[in-house]
């Protein structure tokens, strides 16, 4: 039986690869991006099947509008991705309060407000499947993204608790924490601090540095596999890494802070008072 899948941020990367291999085994898509002609490709392609919508998630109405024009389509919506986001780069001091406003507009708020739009469909059906797309970095950190790195942490927390609010509704919440990959996430789609400190130079120099291993890139096609695995699982995961990057920099930053937390247990325990 297909699905009907709402995806955030279609226009390229992760979003519009993800929208086309569901589209391609049969699934019907619902297909958010802010220039919907970037979807014209899957639209001569796949025709009825792909819902384009012109959407800016920052704008909390739009998102409930746009709900309701994919349940007026398809009938249901048995998955969302969301999966709108960009990194700001740069280091903490020198993040402007616009972009770092826009930074959690977007991967935060934007990301809740599409949540919250879908929420009460999916309480109706007493099914259906929020899949998040977060990153490794809110679960741990890299200089130089510090604004972005935040907004993750953000989604994160808000994920692992609205998991916990809606298992009994039949919903399943999944956070995909992907590395850096192939994609234009670190290119045309990033957006630099205009602000440049002279005393950082020694951090972005090696940030720069170290992104220029290809290794540490993954691609981008490796993910379809994955995700499809997840749509059908029905026993998803919470989170799920995706990228060897990802997986080994979490283990080693988890195992540090274990570590660091069994050295002052025992001020931790004294600071409870009894």
């Amino acid at each position: 039986m297909s699905k009907v899948v709402f995806i955030t941020g279609a226009s390229r990367g992760f979003g519009k690869l993800w929208a086309e291999a569901f589209l391609k085994r049969g699934d019907k898509v619902a297909a958010t991006a802010r220039n919907i002609s970037a979807l014209d490709d899957l639209v001569s392609t796949y025709g009825d099947n792909i819902l384009p919508v012109q959407l800016d998630v920052t704008n909390r109405q739009d998102n409930f509008d746009a709900v309701n024009k994919v349940v007026e389509k398809f009938g249901r919506i048995d998955i969302l991705i969301n999966n709108a986001g960009y990194g700001l780069f740069g280091t903490v001091e020198e993040s402007t309060e616009q972009q770092a406003r826009a930074q959690m507009e977007t991967n935060f708020f934007g990301l809740l407000w599409v949540t919250q739009a879908v929420l009460p469909v999916m309480r109706t059906q007493k099914s259906g499947h929020i899949i998040q797309v977060s990153s490794f970095l809110g679960l741990t950190t890299l200089p130089m993204l510090g604004v972005y790195n935040a907004s993750k942490f953000a989604v994160e927390g808000l994920s692992e608790t609205l998991a916990s609010e809606v298992a009994h509704l039949g919903i399943k919440v999944t956070l995909i924490e992907p590395n850096g990959f192939a994609t234009e996430w670190a290119g045309a789609s990033a957006i630099q601090t205009d602000n440049t400190i002279q005393d950082y130079t020694p951090v972005r120099e090696a940030f720069g540095e170290s992104g220029s291993d290809p290794s540490i890139w993954g691609k981008p096609e490796a993910t379809v596999a994955p995700i499809l695995q997840i749509a059908d699982s029905p026993n998803p995961p919470l989170r799920l890494l995706l990228g060897k990057v990802a997986y080994h920099g979490v283990v080693q930053a988890y195992t540090k802070q274990l570590e660091e937390v069994e050295t002052w247990k025992d001020v931790s325990i004294a600071a409870h008072g009894h």
